[in-house]
């Protein structure tokens, strides 16, 4: 399960419509073996494209560079769906390289008639993916 803040979420999502109608990505660091997301990145999407993702090669390395002297690492990796609905793409699936990540996606097509968007966690392990419950929260 995912527990996250609402502030959390607001800033995800507020982030996918924002570079709406290419695909936004970000990551969410969180302390060292804590899995509680805290310190929200969004990243730039270097393929600006509104069907694909892809984190500059420098900006990450300079991430995981912060993230390690900051004794942190990645809780949550998420990016948005412009058209289609929130579950991992083939290519979302093959680049997912954080076992220990909720990957987040969010649609901003309404997709199922439940509203302009879709927040949904996954985790994606060797391939596998599996959806997991989200539970959002004030504070920790």
């Amino acid at each position: 399960m995912l527990t996250i803040t609402q502030a959390l979420v607001d800033q995800i999502v507020a982030h996918a419509r924002k570079d709406h109608p290419d695909e936004a990505c970000g990551v969410i660091a969180g302390p060292e073996g804590s899995d509680r997301p805290e310190r929200f990145i969004p990243m730039l999407n270097a393929a600006m494209s509104p069907t694909f993702y892809e984190f500059d090669s420098g900006d990450l390395l300079k991430l995981y560079r912060e993230m390690d002297d900051r004794d942190e690492e990645p809780v949550v990796v998420y990016h948005s769906h412009t058209a289609t609905e929130a579950y991992p793409s083939r290519t979302d699936i093959s680049y997912a390289n954080e076992p220990g990540a909720h990957y987040v996606l969010v649609s901003t097509a309404d997709t199922d008639g439940a509203g302009d968007f879709q927040f949904r966690s996954f985790r994606i392990v060797e391939g596998v993916v599996t959806e997991e419950e989200v539970r959002i929260v004030e504070a920790y």
